[in-house]
């Protein structure tokens, strides 16, 4: 069952607690790996459930729009100076809602609507608020884009800086969605110098990596840096912003009262617990492990013939392009959801299908190594999902993956899954005895 215990909700709304129940369930029962997913704790998941949700705190510590900040004020700074002492920031804000409202904040802070901007392209491996067409930041700046070499995978440094200097960027963006490889922050930031633009660096993948020592921190290339809070951090659904004191100013201002009205002071409480846990010795631990167990799946998806762009990974993340498997990512990506395998169908660098059913998926091992998975589990996950794959090429569409033997098949191979996984405990499942 949950854990927190939810006997409250259960007797206001039984309908909603149920669901509650079934998707803790859900989670205990797969093998997570959606790169952006993770567990929080016990101790996270009671601070997001508090009265701070009840209190309006516009305005920051010591300059409120509200009166009663007393103690609100005490727990925002507590956030605050524990992710400038964690990441070794002169200045960071906890109030951005998520990723995104982060992500505009900078462009609130230092451009003008037009400016030039340039970021990894979303096919390569990008982030929609880092200029795709589709997104706000698309349609208001003018974006121009490097990726990486068909040869190879990765991102040449010769070729973004040969880009900006012909475009003259205002803003130079590096991380994004989908990248197994290091970024090369320092290569950045020179290239950024050269150019006058200000430099951003999203780092919302890695910052569990970069705060437990397993990826190169941005501290110290980038004037500003953007991070969610979830994802391999394993705090709330939020985001920080790190920068220099220089631009600390500018980047307050921009997401309050720029963007946003007050924070979700539960939340902010959530990331101060988060923090508190990614300084402890035992998550540097943690950090290396999901290094190591990426790595250690990707070994063994390459013994089963699958195909990894830039040919592995260096954190926590794989691309794998199915094309030599004869499937689409998307109809792998549900096929592998029945055998009780969870990740997300994606685009691959150059890929010549449409995103909403490309050409690979995306793997990430952050929530299993949470759970306490191993390189020898890994193994074992990679032949479940050369299995579910290949039961997936045979069903050949998502209508064949309803013939009664496919979901057999794949059923089959999530009871397994589900066996193997009844010896590892998740954070927010208590089984019951």
């Amino acid at each position: 069952m949950h854990e927190p215990a939810v006997p409250h909700l259960a007797a206001a709304d039984p309908q909603i607690a149920g669901l509650v129940q079934d998707e803790a369930r859900r989670q205990y029962e797969k093998v997570r790996l959606i790169a952006s997913e993770n567990y929080v704790s016990a101790a996270v998941l009671e601070a997001t459930g508090t009265v701070l949700t009840n209190k309006y705190s516009e305005g920051y510590a010591g300059k409120r729009y509200y009166e009663g900040q007393q103690i609100i004020d005490q727990v925002e700074t507590l956030a605050v100076e524990r992710a400038k002492a964690l990441f070794g920031a002169e200045h960071a804000n906890v109030q951005p809602y998520s990723g995104s409202p982060a992500n505009l904040a900078v462009y609130l802070a230092f451009l003008s609507p037009g400016d030039t901007v340039l970021s990894m392209d979303l096919p390569m491996g990008g982030h929609l608020t880092h200029g795709s067409p589709v997104s706000a930041t698309g349609k208001w700046f003018r974006p121009v884009h490097y990726g990486v070499r068909r040869e190879t995978g990765r991102v040449d440094m010769n070729d973004v800086r040969e880009i900006a200097l012909r475009e003259r960027p205002k803003l130079i963006i590096c991380g994004g969605t989908a990248i197994p490889r290091t970024i090369e922050f320092a290569a950045f930031a020179e290239i950024a110098r050269e150019v006058g633009a200000i430099l951003l660096a999203d780092m919302a993948h890695i910052a569990g990596l970069v705060a437990g020592g397993a990826h190169p921190s941005p501290v110290g290339h980038a004037d500003v840096i953007s991070t969610t809070t979830h994802k391999t951090l394993r705090g709330p659904r939020g985001a920080m912003l790190l920068s220099t004191a220089e631009h600390a100013k500018a980047i307050d201002k921009a997401v309050f009262p720029g963007l946003q009205g007050g924070p979700h002071n539960h939340t902010t409480a959530a990331i101060a617990v988060a923090l508190k846990e990614a300084s402890q010795p035992s998550f540097k631990d943690y950090a290396a492990n999901v290094v190591a167990n990426a790595q250690a799946l990707g070994e063994a998806l390459i013994e089963h013939g699958f195909d990894l762009v830039s040919g592995g990974t260096d954190n926590h993340l794989l691309l794998v392009d199915l094309t030599n498997k004869g499937v689409t990512g998307k109809v792998a990506a549900k096929a592998l959801d029945a055998a009780g395998v969870e990740l997300n169908f994606n685009t691959v660098p150059f890929d010549p299908r449409r995103p909403f059913d490309p050409s690979g998926l995306r793997l990430g091992s952050a929530a299993a190594t949470t759970r306490g998975l191993g390189a020898q589990e890994m193994a074992q996950v990679a032949q479940w999902i050369d299995a579910a794959v290949a039961v997936a090429a045979r069903a050949g569409s998502l209508d064949g993956l309803k013939d009664r033997q496919v979901a057999a098949d794949l059923d089959k191979i999530a009871g397994e899954i589900r066996e193997l996984l009844s010896g590892f405990p998740m954070p927010g499942w208590a089984v019951e005895r």
